[in-house]
This record gives structure tokens, sequence and C-alpha cells, in this order.
């Protein structure tokens, strides 16, 4: 006989209930550049599925998503309509799919040390990561190394 705290999760689906799984990502990168490799595996490890493709240069793509000049790094990815440029951490791909906010994406401009994919020894600069909207406005969403009180 089934208890009644057994039914009850059978009927809402409290036994059943999984997280959805993250979409997919898809990176384009250099065939050369190493740390962008390097960054993929960061995502994979936390979870993300991705999948790349090799490309001749960037520009295009950063252009064609709307990713601005300034904000411009070593590879894009593109993850649920939002731009994910350079080595943004997994967490806050996460955060970015979780929060949902009006942007066109995040960036963390340039190839700062310690960032994901840019591990060098205990090395580990300090970077932002910084949220973009369409008219390219930004705004810092998160800054590296995380600090604890």
């Amino acid at each position: 006989m089934m208890t009644n705290w057994l039914m009850a999760a059978l009927l809402t689906g409290g036994l059943m209930a999984a997280p959805a799984p993250e979409p997919a990502m898809t990176v384009y990168k250099t065939k050369t550049c190493g740390c962008c490799g390097k960054w993929v595996e960061h995502l994979r490890a936390n979870g993300f599925t991705v999948n790349v493709k090799e490309v001749e240069g960037t520009a295009e793509v950063r252009k064609q998503y709307g990713v601005p000049d300034q904000l411009a790094s070593c590879h894009t990815g593109v993850i649920a309509g939002y731009a994910v440029e350079g080595h943004v951490p997994a967490a806050e791909v996460r955060r970015l799919l979780k929060e949902k906010p009006k942007a066109k994406g995040i960036s963390v401009p340039g190839m700062p040390l310690g960032s994901p994919g840019m591990e060098q020894g205990p090395r580990k600069d300090p970077y932002s990561v910084v949220l973009f909207d369409e008219k390219g406005g930004t705004r810092e969403y998160q800054k590296y190394p995380l600090t604890r009180p």
C-alpha cells in the first residue's frame, strides 16, 4: 500500500522533478587559439553542451551577434539568443540563463590571466564580466575574483 506522502509526491511530480538541461552553446573560434579550447573544456566540465565551429576570424561573428568592439575577446559563444564573448565563467553563463536580463549578452573583454581558459599558475588578475545591450550600453555584471565576506 502506498503511503500518503509518496502518493502526493507522485501526483505533484515531486519525485520526478529534474532540472531542465541547459541549452547547447555554439562557440565560434579560430583553429589556432588554445585558450579558446580550454574555455570550451571549462564549460563542458560545468555541465554545458558545447558545439564548436572553427572560423577564419571572429570579427564577423561578433558583429552578427551585436558584441561591441570594446568588449571583444578571442572567441564568441551563442546560447539561448545571448552572445557570450571571451573567457566568461560558467557560473555567469548559468546566471544569465536563469535571470534572462534584457540584453544582447555578456563579455569578459580581452584575455585576463586567471579567467577560465587563461589559467597560468597561481596568478589571477581582477576582471569584470560585462552585460551589454543592443545599443552598446554596458554595466558590470560580476567582478572577479569573487570576494567573500
